[in-house]
């Protein structure tokens, strides 16, 4: 959920609400209003930025609505809509030790415990249980496989080095 190494994306809009120029959001940040704390976002649709600045926002039902500033009416609001929201990554809170965000893991290599290169992580999902990585073989890996990797730290995950772009798993090379 990368969008260069400088930013993030923490959400999307995806359609208006009601006429007055509010629009509803999917976020990607954890609590789910997490989102409202960044007041400077910036819309990326179809190739095009558009810095927008978040006016209002709030919990509605399962999701987020918001008001941006200078979006005041339905016609204007629909041409958000699609627009992936991205933020600087140094507007992101720091995380205790041992806690990573996502856009820090993907990219970064998986190695067994033995040495085995898996590929590198192309993102990760949410599954309820657990966050799993995704992970795309590279030129030097084992095989061509895609592989499921669950993030369980400790159990599966046994080293995560920002600075040396590398996750060691264990986890069995035929899974």
């Amino acid at each position: 959920m990368t969008q260069g190494s400088q930013e993030t994306v923490v959400g999307r809009i995806t359609a208006v609400f009601g006429i007055k120029g509010w629009l509803k959001v999917y976020s990607y940040t954890a609590p789910l209003d997490g989102i409202l704390n960044y007041r400077n976002w910036t819309a990326v649709f179809e190739g095009k930025r558009v810095p927008v600045k978040l006016e209002e926002g709030r919990r509605h039902g399962p999701g987020i609505v918001v008001k941006l500033k200078g979006v005041d009416d339905r016609n204007t609001a629909m041409t958000y809509c699609g627009a992936d929201i991205v933020v600087p990554t140094s507007d992101l809170p720091e995380l205790p030790e041992g806690e990573f965000y996502w856009h820090q893991l993907e990219g970064l290599r998986v190695e067994s415990v033995e040495g085995e290169v898996f590929g590198k992580v192309d993102h990760l999902i949410e599954t309820g249980a657990n966050d799993v990585f995704i992970v795309r073989a590279t030129d030097d890996s084992i095989d061509q496989r895609e592989r499921l990797i669950p993030y369980l730290p400790d159990q599966v995950v046994k080293s995560v080095d920002l600075a040396a772009e590398l996750i060691v798993v264990d986890w069995d090379p035929e899974f």
